[in-house]
């Protein structure tokens, strides 16, 4: 019998032991909600044992948590301007940092009795009362607009119109839900609800809207975090995203 043990001992001290899981949490712009979800499954499949956790919000309050201490292994901006200042603020690795996709800013109304709006100019007529934007400080798809309606020197005039959000998908609920007449957003977000909203027009003179994705200089993960960026431009990845309407990098 203490034979058997002993060789029972033995066999299992012989075997390799199971990899250790590892939690990667990414932080991710609000419009890259849906597609970040299956990139993050997809990821997962591709490394056995890893948890890929999400974290949605406007990519200025995501600055803020990690400026703030957030445990945080990938940054995904939807703008380069937060993630320059995330670059100032010594939180990332720049030597990770990557674009790895574009999108565009448009202008959508409710399916539903929204208003005929075929120019930015139409928001400054009286059908148009209340205009959704993210919040200009803190939301890219907001500072992305103000620029839109400073080149059209449109922003003080329609000004007192504009109910702030604080993501782009808030201005996307605002529209669905006819609470406003008409929301600035981007294309791939118009693209998730064509039920409820349709594409007014699409809004130039701002910057280019492209998504930078880096490591958190902080993060306890650094190769998995690599690997994560690496998954972002690598063909299954920008399959994911271009499914999802967004563009090459």
């Amino acid at each position: 019998m203490r034979r058997a043990r002993l060789v029972a001992l033995l066999l299992a001290l012989s075997l390799p032991l199971p990899a250790l899981a590892e939690e990667l949490t990414v932080s991710a712009a609000a419009s890259l909600t849906n597609a970040f979800k299956d990139l993050g499954r997809s990821f997962e499949q591709r490394h056995p044992g890893t948890t890929v956790r999400l974290n949605f919000a406007a990519s200025g309050i995501l600055l803020q948590q990690m400026s703030q201490g957030a445990p945080v292994d990938v940054f995904a901006s939807a703008d380069q301007a937060t993630m320059d200042r995330a670059a100032s603020q010594k939180l990332i690795d720049a030597a990770t940092r990557r674009d790895f996709a574009a999108n565009s800013l448009v202008l959508v109304t409710p399916l539903q009795g929204g208003p005929a709006i075929a120019s930015l100019q139409d928001l400054a007529t009286g059908v148009v009362r209340r205009i959704a934007i993210g919040k200009p400080a803190t939301v890219p798809v907001g500072n992305y607009t103000r620029q839109a309606l400073d080149a059209a020197r449109l922003w003080a005039q329609l000004e007192p119109k504009l109910i702030q959000a604080d993501s782009v998908r808030q201005v996307l609920d605002y529209v669905s839900r006819g609470e406003v007449d008409a929301g600035f957003v981007y294309r791939t977000d118009a693209a998730i609800m064509q039920d409820k909203v349709r594409i007014a027009l699409t809004a130039g003179g701002h910057t280019p809207v492209s998504y930078p994705v880096a490591v958190l200089a902080a993060s306890k993960h650094q190769a998995l975090a690599k690997s994560f960026v690496e998954f972002l431009l690598s063909a299954p990845g920008q399959e994911v995203l271009g499914r999802y309407g967004f563009g090459k990098p």
